[in-house]
């Protein structure tokens, strides 16, 4: 999976977050909030990851269990797969 670029990551009044462009306006008319860690999963998601890479490039910057890494990153997956933010 990877970010589509029909999202962008914005800082809006000191807050992290996504925002759609584009044709993505219409079918997601939001934005979704990121902590540090979500936008640090963003940037990685540049490039094409597994939810296992993810989870690694969590351990290898945080101070965090394989295991943990690995359920926020299905509980962040699963928050932006339905808006199309990730493909």
């Amino acid at each position: 999976m990877k970010r589509s670029s029909d999202f962008l990551l914005r800082e809006v009044a000191g807050t992290l977050v996504i925002v759609p462009v584009g044709a993505a306006v219409s079918t997601f008319p939001g934005m979704i909030t990121l902590n540090a860690t979500g936008a640090y999963l963003w940037e990685q998601l540049e490039t094409e990851q597994t939810e296992q890479t993810l989870a690694q490039a969590l351990t290898d910057c945080y101070e965090v269990t394989q295991e943990k890494a690995l359920e926020d990153v299905k509980a962040f997956v699963a928050r932006l797969r339905p808006t199309g933010a990730i493909v």
